[in-house]
């Protein structure tokens, strides 16, 4: 049974763009659909989550990330009586902005476009997916119904003051209600992100050996589940061990979120989505007590992990490829593909309009092909 303050696809906002839609799936699954086709998506599989994706198989890419996101958040929708297929959408859309490198590439970027409106990752996902994905002959971008692009714009929560310009340009156009809290599903779909992340990357850290598996032990969370899995399986195979020890915090995070949104929910008094966006709040959350122990995982995984000198040496060779690229790019825009050079004619003369265009080339870039452009234009070879 739908909550009644879950998301009706027959009661959608509707397209930008108005279309007939399907006899065989709601207007969400067919976002879904488009989101899992498009190029920007196919694209993840080559871009960082942690490591540099050629690194090793075993790692995450911001693609198995996001199917990670979007499994939990369909859990977690299911269980509230949201809408699933909503939430899966913004779940799998929600990284589509991200640069090489992730967030690496992203400071990079940002630190290079602050002269020109600046870059954001979240921004970035919605001008892909209004403007930059041109397959349909009707209308350029996804033609995303409103729900979803509002969850992909703001499942983190409002967006005030001033705007990243990539999304204030398609607000003006296409008010979006920024100031006002998401969807239940998109809240959902954010803290599947958080929830996904912190698990993964402590599975990565390990494999990596970057982490002690004595101290992932003894953190928050993973103190009980290590000590469950030893009592029950004593002499468990390592591996084997590991994987049951963090599939049981995997669980207890999931089962935190529906426990303590329930609450949340039933305290809100809401009755409709609009309820939901206007409560000031958020309402799919952490406990208190699980919100405290994943600072202390956060803050190990920073230190250990995110800093650890491998990682931090990797990410200034990465970076310097962008700071190479960007400026090669922005004198030589010619440099860019055939199919790009129509944009760079109408923004010929105008410094901004060629910085966010080539800004918009290199977020494109997978790991692997920044690399090889960089190699290739800047004859310095890859990192």
């Amino acid at each position: 049974m739908s909550a009644p303050f879950a998301s009706d696809p027959a009661r959608a906002r509707g397209r930008r763009w108005p279309e007939d839609e399907s006899p065989f799936r709601s207007c969400f699954q067919r976002d879904r659909d488009r989101i899992i086709h498009a190029s920007a998506f196919r694209r993840l599989k080559h871009k960082t989550q942690v490591f540099v994706e050629h690194e090793g198989d075993y790692f995450r890419t911001r693609l198995t990330h996001s199917i990670e996101v979007a499994q939990v958040a369909r859990t977690i929708a299911g269980a509230l009586g949201l809408n699933e297929e909503l939430t899966e959408a913004v779940a799998l859309a929600h990284d589509l902005g991200h640069p090489p490198f992730g967030h690496t590439g992203e400071d990079a970027l940002q630190a290079l476009m602050t002269p020109y409106g600046g870059f954001d990752h979240n921004a970035q996902a919605v001008k892909i997916v209004t403007r930059l994905e041109c397959h349909y002959a009707a209308f350029d971008g996804l033609n995303l119904t409103w729900e979803t692009l509002e969850g992909i714009a703001k499942h983190n929560g409002p967006v005030t003051g001033d705007l990243p310009f990539a999304l204030a340009e398609y607000n003006a156009e296409h008010d979006l209600e920024l100031e006002t809290h998401a969807s239940a599903e998109a809240q959902v779909a954010a803290l599947s992100d958080d929830i996904a992340y912190n698990n993964h990357d402590l599975h990565d850290g390990l494999r990596a050996g970057l982490l002690d598996e004595a101290e992932v032990a003894a953190l928050p969370i993973a103190r009980d589940a290590y000590a469950e899995v030893d009592a029950k399986y004593p002499d468990l195979d390592p591996f084997r061990r590991r994987h049951e020890a963090l599939r049981q915090v995997f669980g207890a995070m999931v089962s935190d979120v529906i426990m303590t949104s329930r609450r949340v929910l039933a305290d809100s008094g809401a009755q409709s989505v609009e309820d939901i966006r206007h409560l000031g709040r958020p309402v799919i959350r952490f406990s208190d007590g699980m919100w405290a122990d994943l600072q202390v995982i956060r803050a190990f995984l920073f230190k250990n992990m995110y800093r650890a000198p491998s990682v931090m040496a990797k990410r200034e060779k990465v970076t310097q490829v962008v700071n190479d690229l960007f400026p090669a790019l922005l004198a030589k825009p010619e440099l860019l593909p055939e199919r790009w050079q129509g944009a760079v004619e109408q923004a010929a003369g105008d410094a901004t309009a060629l910085a966010r265009l080539t800004a918009d080339y290199i977020a494109g870039m997978t790991d692997r092909f920044a690399l090889q452009e960089h190699a290739r234009l800047l004859d310095q070879g890859a990192p």
